[in-house]
């Protein structure tokens, strides 16, 4: 069996699992990054992917959960579970993973609604909310007990300080005496062993009686405990030991809770590296400007604008590869220096991180093959243990390729028969390719070999490629040329160079004949193609040029549809007002004949009916007027003849409608008129007295009669955009009324953005009218400053 590992350290794996690994939030993931191996498996891969995407999409989404200080915490749950007592230290780190893993379950249900194949990791996480809180309010740090950790622990803590203060207070108490004072080092209390003591001069060693406890350094000093705090001491060490053991309790208690839910917590722990694994590929992802390519089950690599990980990405230069549909091998040919070997790596590399369930810096769309085997001869690995040349190196790995080369394994050969004579180099470099192409497997190789460039044309299944090089400047553009093989151009670099032309002109001479007339097609198939990619990106540009173009027309053509049906829809809207006032106006009318009808035996009804005929006239004519959709113009010369009165007839010269008078002026000059079903104020100037009517005592009910023969929908908005001002005020005015009778409660008047006219207008007009309460512009989601939101008293 080959060593794989050194082919993958020859394609640079190890150094794209340590940029994942960098992106870890926990050592174990780190661990668990740098061990992922390739897998061949369609299935499992296709699935990783899937993963690793998802999490992707919810990282540029959401961003990525917090798991930073999480440490293992198996090794002490299992002590726990064996009956060991846990430190404060370990019960901290037991409750920082429970708090990681609640934290991760908050995290994704602000993920709600989205399903992911992320999904199962998260639903089997299990929080112990509880037991994570008992832990932090039992434990203020890895040394100390919360004085609340239990009742007990409170209480013996508290009878501790007390002693305390009774011993302190005594022994300064002689501190301050003018007997002990003379005695003492300094006038200080201090602690040693646990225990309160004083600084005694050595010489006055007699003179202080109580036990020694310790000896300052120099020996000068003697820490003395009087005998008159000596059982003061004593009862503090008393409730020290049962502090102490009340601690151990509590530490035994909450190390019995951990143990109880031990696997639930190690299986909760699992999910959480898995979850985090699946974040650090997401977030070098988005390192790379990564996508998931579509797998191949068949080997077919199809990469697009594919870019080298390891380059700087403001210095690499995107290329498609290709391999495996067409063609089953692949000759890169050309300078050196030309990207040959970058293109090799970027093949190989791109495989692997696709095995590894990465995602990958190329376009969408792209596919990338699955093989069982990723084997590579690339670069200089000559072995100085084995004393082997550059050849025999070479030939060595290649030997190893050749035997473990099947239909499942993907070859890649830097410089192949490079390092010995160049005919036996470039017969052997085709013997080998011969022999891999009868294996099955799929291979790119890069040579010097023209030999291998008339393989290549000649041998089905057998493409040439270059990376373009450019004579000019002097240097490769990193572009794989897929079909065209690759020239050396040491002539052409040599002239740009300022090499002699007679010195170039002898060096052509010595070229045979049929390697000049090679050079001379593959230098026609260059300019051929270039000349084709210029046509390509000048048909291209004109297919975009032609397609937005066509873009502009279909929108035009919807916004003209849509202003259409606009104006539709306004129209209707008006034909409706028309037809409701002169329905209106009919029945009126037939309530008058009908009152006329019941008065045929009055005296006086040769006048009625004569004046009833007048009127019937003139509302005739009326009712020709209000079916003109043209509206009547005020009169601005018209001057009241009398002060209205409440009951007067008056008519709206702005629509054009006759009402009758409920209340008189106010203020504002504005006068309470009703006009049918509609009541609305009006200013004074905008009516115009009609003479001889007075609302009768028994009038019909006007509005029971409309609502009977007019159908009235319940709409909580109206469209006033496309209006003048004094359009949108009337139109806004009748929809008002409507809703009032509707009793709805909230409406929306839609007057759009544009210069703002429209919007002042009308909010000003709601401020003063009486059936609005208040109003506000619309939020995001309703329309924002385009939207009134009004509501109705």
């Amino acid at each position: 069996m080959p060593d794989f590992e050194r082919h993958y350290r020859a394609l640079e794996l190890p150094k794209i699992l340590t940029l994942l690994a960098e992106q870890a939030s926990c050592k174990d993931t780190y661990g668990l990054a740098l061990e992922i191996k390739p897998s061949s498996d369609y299935n499992t891969v296709n699935a990783e992917l899937d993963k690793a995407n998802d999490a992707y999409m919810l990282l540029q989404r959401f961003g990525a959960p917090t798991l930073s200080g999480v440490a293992n915490p198996k090794g002490m749950l299992r002590r726990a579970g064996a009956g060991a007592v846990l430190s404060m230290g370990e019960l901290l780190s037991i409750a920082e993973v429970l708090r990681c893993i609640r934290s991760l379950t908050e995290w994704k249900k602000r993920c709600e609604g989205i399903s992911t194949t992320l999904d199962f990791l998260f639903e089997s996480l299990v929080p112990n909310k509880k037991l994570e809180e008992k832990i932090f309010t039992s434990i203020l740090s890895e040394d100390e007990m919360d004085d609340n950790a239990s009742p007990e622990l409170a209480e013996l803590r508290r009878k501790i300080k007390g002693a305390g203060m009774r011993v302190r207070e005594q022994l300064e108490g002689m501190v301050r005496s003018q007997t002990y004072q003379k005695y003492l080092q300094e006038a200080i209390v201090t602690i040693r062993d646990g225990r309160f003591v004083l600084p005694v001069r050595v010489e006055y060693r007699n003179e202080v009686k109580g036990l020694v406890h310790d000896t300052s350094s120099s020996g000068a000093t003697l820490f003395i405990e009087p005998m008159a705090v000596v059982e003061a001491n004593n009862e503090i060490r008393v409730l020290q030991t049962k502090e102490k053991a009340e601690i151990e309790r509590i530490l035994a208690q909450l190390s019995a809770e951990c143990a109880e839910y031990a696997d639930a917590t190690c299986g909760s722990y699992d999910c959480l590296i898995d979850i985090d694994l699946y974040f650090s590929k997401a977030r070098l992802a988005d390192r790379m400007r990564a996508t998931r390519p579509n797998l191949s089950a068949n080997g077919v690599i199809e990469l697009k604008k594919a870019r080298h990980p390891l380059i700087d990405r403001e210095k690499v230069i995107p290329t498609d590869i290709r391999l495996g549909q067409q063609f089953d091998a692949l000759v890169v040919t050309g300078p050196n220096t030309g990207g040959k070997t970058v293109t090799l790596k970027t093949i190989g590399l791109f495989t692997l991180m696709a095995m590894c369930g990465l995602l990958l810096p190329c376009a969408e769309g792209s596919t990338i093959g699955l093989y069982e085997k990723v084997l590579a001869d690339i670069g200089d690995e000559q072995s100085i243990e084995q004393s082997l040349s550059t050849f025999s190196s070479h030939m060595t790995n290649i030997i190893a390729i050749l035997q473990a080369a099947d239909e499942h394994t993907l070859v890649l050969l830097d410089e192949l028969g490079a390092g010995t004579d160049p005919v036996e180099g470039a017969a052997l470099a085709i013997s080998i390719l011969d022999h891999l192409r009868w294996a099955k497997c799929r291979v790119a190789a890069t040579t010097h070999y023209a030999e291998l460039k008339v393989y290549a044309l000649e041998t089905q299944r057998v493409e040439n490629a270059c990376c373009e090089f450019d004579v000019e400047t002097l240097r490769p553009t990193y572009k794989l040329l897929i079909g065209v093989p690759g020239r050396s151009n040491a002539f052409a670099i040599s002239q740009r160079l300022g090499l002699d032309g007679s010195i170039i002109d002898r060096a052509r001479a010595m070229v045979s004949s049929e390697n000049t007339r090679f050079e001379d097609v593959v230098s026609g198939l260059e300019q051929t193609r270039q000349q084709l990619e210029k046509e390509k990106e000048l048909a291209q540009r004109q297919r975009w040029d032609a397609e937005t173009a066509n873009a502009e027309i279909q929108n035009h053509k919807k916004k003209l549809e849509l202003e259409k049906e606009k104006e539709l829809e306004r129209a209707r809207r008006e034909a409706r007002n028309i037809v409701e006032r002169v329905r209106y106006e009919a029945q009126q009318l037939i309530d008058e004949l009908t009152e006329l009808k019941k008065q045929k035996d009055n005296e006086a009804f040769t006048r009625m009916a004569a004046e009833a005929k007048a009127q019937f006239n003139s509302k005739v004519s009326k009712l020709q007027a209000t079916a003109d959709p043209v509206i009547t113009k005020k009169d601005e010369n018209y001057v009241l003849p009398r002060a209205l009165k409440v009951g007067d007839t008056v008519l709206l010269m702005d629509v054009d409608q006759e009402g009758t008078v409920v209340r008189l002026p106010d203020k504002d000059g504005m006068v309470a008129v009703e006009a049918g079903i509609l009541k609305t104020k009006t200013p004074l100037a905008n009516l115009k007295l009609v003479e001889g009517k007075r609302k009768r005592t028994e009038q019909p009910d006007a509005r029971r009669n409309v609502r009977s023969t007019v159908q009235m929908q319940a709409k909580t908005e109206v469209d006033l955009r496309g209006m003048n001002l004094e359009e949108a005020l009337m139109e806004l005015d009748r929809f008002i009324d409507e809703c009032v009778l509707l009793h709805l409660e909230v409406i929306s008047i839609i007057h759009g953005k544009g210069t703002g006219v429209l919007r002042k207008g009308v909010q000003a007009h709601l401020k003063t009218h009486p059936n609005i309460e208040s109003y506000r512009l619309g939020v995001y989601g309703e329309g924002e400053s385009g939207v009134t939101i009004a509501t109705l008293k």
